[in-house]
């Protein structure tokens, strides 16, 4: 596309102005005539001044042409397309004066409201669109995967049943394999809209996740939606931000760096700055590219690429599909799949192996090759559950859905599987278990200390200006401040103002504001160079130019960090007795020291604020001055200290309370001093005991105590230690290993003073020795540990790179962790009682009459149809309101499960699936097939078995057809004697160890009306597969006798009764031998 000029006669390429370079002599010829042109708007419009006539004002909206037009004449093809745009775009070359020229804008303005709404009008909102899911393949999956897979083999089987072996051809195989398709095809819809239903959730729960950034728009510094950014924005990064777009950087606090690994795969930061280096677009240190993180420094930078047209969102375009890891939960089913599938193969190939060297030689008139494979047909729809993957996607459905309700936000439904195995809670402290809600609260030097208000009234009253320690506090505490407040909220009073920054400037900058004349300080003093706090230095600097007629020469440098750090660093401080600069001898070292450490146990934040005089020899900005001005930090003069305290959230002692009842171990984990953090510790229950914390020097002692060789697991409580200990980041340097199995031991520990790498490496050391690891955090320091965690949890209020780390965050109260953990638990064992009612009857019960029919040669008890119902329609209801339950008892009670020996399915559940439940109900069915055929056909028991081809025209002196109706009639009374005995094994699971008694369905306390009709759909299910005629015909069923709908009502209580006796000896004798085999 073509822009022409009239008036000026030049001709430009859109596609080169879109990329910001210009032919050289299109550039001038543009620059020429560009001289004529003056602003009548700022950002808005160019005017002719020769022409006179302001309607032909050119909109800057039409200098640059969308790329989309660009892009459809020439599409990409792939990566080499992409990566030849970005080698083409000239926008890391392009000075700051003429982007802004290009834009429009001044780096302190930003851009105009209307020009931000069309540029988004022309490039679309800066979001990336999400790949489309692989439908064709999804599908795929959900009709061969899992049980399916072998289920088609009876399909195919049943149509080669049905012709040609068959002949004449049999309607009823027929139908059975229409049947079986109508199972799969169920199946597969119901997992697809479940597949869909739970992504749905899913997506919403992500979106609820908060996005903003900050920009600089008509001189207002103001918080906005991502989604909002323009090309031509000026936007502020801080560390802990996730960049919102590509931005060329034009300002840097000299050491910003960014974590790339998100499109690089690289866990090494990169430096930003604002110099050409030289390198593509992609490789140049001053691009910051959408979707990488601030680890460090703050930056200021123009937008130039946003939405589908960054680097993030064309590599996002070349991206078909994301293979997701299988979840804990999903492994579990995978491993009980493949194992009922071996045993499916095993007792077909069985049953094939028997027919053709026995049965086939010696019994040919009773199984033709029909009815053997009707048998391995039959085997395989017996011993497979078809209902549990259904029952599987519905529970996980369900997890999303309740753990949106409790303001819990998974990213992936793992999560919520291993919350239930957590054994440790690493927690750090600021934001996460206080408030985030900072205040000063004293504020003090080394011979005098005031609470925030003595200091204040002091300086209100020092009217003559004889308080100059008082002074400069004040004017040292304004200048070496990174936070702002919000412009959007700049009217409203003190207490209700937004800020931009994090929590301790935030305190400081709303404490100094209260009195003096804070704007003054900051509009007479020139800012040059900051450098942020970080986790790393634990200090921050700012470097002000020194204005005329000062008394002192060069600038002005302040920092203000931990005391410990700063410390070495001092030569002299400000003496609030003497108004003047004192040496920093042993003396005011130790006055300065007991403050502190007073007001630490009081559990209050301390920040040593100094100065100095400093003139650096590097060019400000350049790569020399940063390590120049980092080792400035020399001869400083401590002006003095401040206390803040973040009271704890409300909920933290409860918190931490229960997770210790649910067996979890809970630390804290921060980067504060460590008297403060214990005294936070102590407030909110981490620290219990009342004697003084264990320190370094007593794991020293422990750890020449331990015997050789490996330890037993701390899992158990006693193997612990029952003290607290308190390290902080100088010790844990010296830890070697014999000392992490000391420490990793503790039951209360506090870390202080610790660096990101030094949580990284608590965690490492606590997964390393058997523990199941959650860390809670905030901050960009929280990061690394967050991702190495088994589990991490973010607040919603906390940094964008820390909620990206995380595998959970939490949208309200810091307490719903608890319910997250609970419902972890409780998923895991509904799921096991999902599959405690599904195996007796489903499977077990189902195998057994095809055994008795080809080992035994007693005509076949259950047709390959009624098992069919039973797995996919009877039992599947029922089942399904198991997933309802509610808690059968307080589940943080129990241990976190040990998530390497406790698995879904195990032999408990078989031992009391197959071998207890399975066995009453497999009896007691085939007691009433042998009742009907003594009562009605006057058959004894002893002659069915090792009929065989007896049983058959004459025997006991009934024809054929008449034998048929009998053995038809006897398959349905197996069939409705399994449905009715189901429901005393449904009200029997719904308690692992309760009576039915204590935890009635009807009570409100574990009340599940769903039990109920998950029993009548099963009953109206029965009812309609024996009565209906059409079945009856089409799949060789038969009305059964009113007795026989009568007879198992009693028998399916006695099973409850056997599960209760069961129960009742679990809990009289909860260390006897059955309670050892109980599940």
């Amino acid at each position: 596309m073509i822009f022409i000029s009239a008036r000026m006669g030049v001709e430009l390429d859109s596609a080169s102005l879109e990329l910001g370079e210009e032919k050289p002599a299109q550039r001038a010829r543009f620059e020429e005539a560009r001289q004529s042109l003056r602003p009548v708007s700022q950002g808005l419009a160019y005017h002719d001044s020769a022409a006179g006539n302001q309607d032909h004002s050119i909109p800057i909206g039409f200098r640059t042409l969308s790329i989309q037009v660009t892009e459809s004449q020439h599409p990409t093809k792939g990566k080499d397309d992409v990566v030849n745009f970005f080698e083409s775009l000239t926008y890391h070359t392009d000075s700051v004066e003429k982007l802004c020229k290009v834009f429009g804008i001044t780096p302190d303005r930003g851009l105009d409201k209307v020009v931000a709404a069309r540029n988004i009008q022309r490039d679309g909102r800066n979001t990336i669109a999400q790949a489309k899911p692989r439908y064709i393949w999804k599908f795929m999956g959900y009709l061969f995967g899992g049980f399916c897979s072998i289920l088609w083999v009876g399909v195919i089987i049943f149509f080669i049943c049905w012709r040609p072996l068959s002949n004449p051809p049999s309607p009823t195989n027929l139908a059975l394999a229409i049947v079986v398709i109508l199972v799969i095809l169920s199946q597969a819809a119901f997992s697809g809209f479940q597949d869909w239903s739970t992504g749905r959730i899913m997506n919403s729960i992500l979106d609820l996740l908060p996005s903003e950034c900050v920009v600089i728009r008509e001189g207002q510094t103001s918080k906005m939606s991502v989604s909002d950014l323009a090309v031509g924005d000026v936007v502020m990064l801080s560390v802990g931000n996730k960049v919102p777009a590509d931005i060329r950087l034009i300002e840097t606090s000299g050491d910003v760096r960014f974590d790339r690994a998100v499109l690089t795969g690289e866990s090494e930061e990169i430096e930003g700055n604002v110099e050409d280096l030289g390198e593509t677009f992609l490789e140049a240190p001053n691009i910051a590219l959408m979707g990488t993180h601030v680890t460090n420094g703050h930056a200021k930078g123009i937008v130039v690429l946003t939405g589908a047209r960054t680097v993030m969102g064309r590599i996002s375009k070349l991206t078909s599909s994301t293979k997701i890891k299988p979840t804990l939960i999903q492994q579990e089913i995978t491993r009980f799949i493949r194992l009922i599938i071996c045993f499916t193969v095993v007792l077909a190939l069985s049953i094939l192996i028997v027919w053709l060297a026995w049965l086939h030689r010696d019994h040919r008139p009773y199984m033709d090759v029909v009815s053997m494979l009707n048998n391995v047909m039959g085997c395989v729809v017996a011993f497979i559950p078809e209902g549990m993957p259904i029952a599987v996607t519905l529970t996980l459905s369900l997890v999303a859905r309740r753990m949106k309700s409790i303001a819990v936000l998974p990213k992936s439904l793992s999560t919520v599987e291993t919350l239930g195995c957590v054994t440790v809670i690493c927690s750090d402290k600021t934001g996460t278990l206080t408030q985030n809600k900072m205040s000063v609260i004293s504020a003090g030097f080394v011979d005098e200390t005031y609470t925030a208000q003595q200091f204040e009234d002091i300086f209100v009253g020092d009217t003559t200006c004889e308080r100059a320690a008082i002074r400069q506090l004040h004017q040292a505490a304004v200048l070496c401040n990174g936070a702002t407040f919000d412009g959007a909220t700049a009217d409203l009073p003190l207490a209700d103002r937004e800020i931009n920054g994090d929590a301790t400037d935030g305190a400081v900058l709303r404490f100094v504001e209260s009195f003096g004349n804070a704007p003054f300080i900051r509009e007479s003093n020139s800012q040059i160079f900051q450098i942020p706090f970080n986790s790393r230095n634990k200090w921050m600097l700012t470097l002000y130019a020194q204005g005329e007629g000062q008394e002192y020469e060069g600038n002005m440098l302040f920092v203000k960090g931990a005391p410990d750090v700063l410390l070495p660093k001092c030569t002299t401080f400000y003496s609030a007795v003497t108004n003047s600069i004192q040496p920093f001898d042993a003396e005011a070292k130790a006055k300065l020291v007991a403050s502190q450490e007073a007001w630490s146990r009081s559990g209050q934040r301390v920040i040593l604020v100094c100065m100095r005089h400093y003139t650096p020899y590097a060019a400000v900005g350049s790569n020399d001055f940063g390590p120049e001005i980092s080792g400035a930090i020399e001869s400083l003069t401590v002006v003095g200290l401040l206390g803040l305290m973040d009271p704890p959230r409300p909920e933290s002692a409860h918190t931490v309370s229960e997770c210790r009842r649910a067996g979890l171990r809970f630390f804290m984990v921060t980067g504060d001093f460590g008297l403060t953090a214990a005294a936070i510790g102590r407030q909110i229950g981490i620290i219990t005991t009342h004697a003084e914390p264990d320190s370094f020097v007593d794991v020293t002692k422990q750890m020449n105590e331990l015997p050789e060789g490996p330890l037993p697991s701390c899992r158990d409580i006693n193997n612990r230690i029952p003290r607290s200990l308190v390290l902080e980041g100088k010790d844990l340097l010296q830890l070697t290993e014999r000392h992490w199995d000391v420490v990793t031991r503790y039951e209360e520990i506090v870390f202080a003073r610790t660096t990101p790498e030094q949580k990284l490496s608590i965690v490492n050391a606590l997964q390393t020795r058997d523990n199941v690891v959650a860390v809670t955090g905030d901050g960009v320091n929280d990061a690394p540990a967050l991702k190495a965690a088994d589990v991490g949890v973010a607040v919603v209020s906390g940094s964008d790179v820390a909620m990206e780390a995380s595998d959970l965050v939490l949208m309200g109260s810091f307490e719903s962790i608890i319910g997250g953990i609970r419902l972890g638990r409780l998923v895991f064992q509904n799921l096991q009682k999902v599959i405690a009612y599904l195996l007796p009857a489903g499977s077990w019960s189902e195998i057994w009459p095809v055994i008795l029919n080809v080992y035994f040669g007693v005509p076949l008890p259950l047709s390959s149809f009624l098992m069919i119902i039973i797995c996919c329609f009877t039992d599947l209801a029922p089942c399904l309101s198991l997933i309802m339950e509610k808690e059968e008892f307080d589940l943080l009670t129990l241990p976190p499960r040990d998530h390497q020996k406790d698995h879904l399915i195990n032999l408990k559940i078989y031992t009391q699936a197959y071998f207890f439940i399975g066995v009453m109900e497999t009896v007691t069915a085939h007691a009433m097939f042998f009742l009907y055929m003594w009562k009605h056909a006057g058959i004894p028991v002893h002659a069915l078995f090792f009929a065989f081809e007896k049983y058959s025209d004459g025997f006991y002196g009934y024809t054929t057809d008449e034998l048929t109706h009998f053995n038809q009639v006897g398959q349905c009374v197996y069939f409705v004697t399994i449905v009715i005995l189901q429901w005393g094994n449904l009200l029997s699971v719904r308690n692992k160890r309760l009576s039915i008694l204590q935890a009635d369905p009807i009570r409100a306390k574990r009340r599940n009306p769903w039990i109920v009709v998950g029993a009548l759909v099963a009953f109206v299910i029965a009812i309609f597969v024996t009565e209906v005629p059409g079945i009856q015909r089409l799949f060789l069923t038969a009305s059964v006798p009113i007795e026989f709908w009568l007879i198992p009502l009693p028998l399916a209580l006695g099973i409850l009764f056997m599960d209760e006796i069961r129960k009742l000896l679990v809990r009289t004798f909860p260390k006897g031998p059955i309670a050892k085999i109980s599940w």
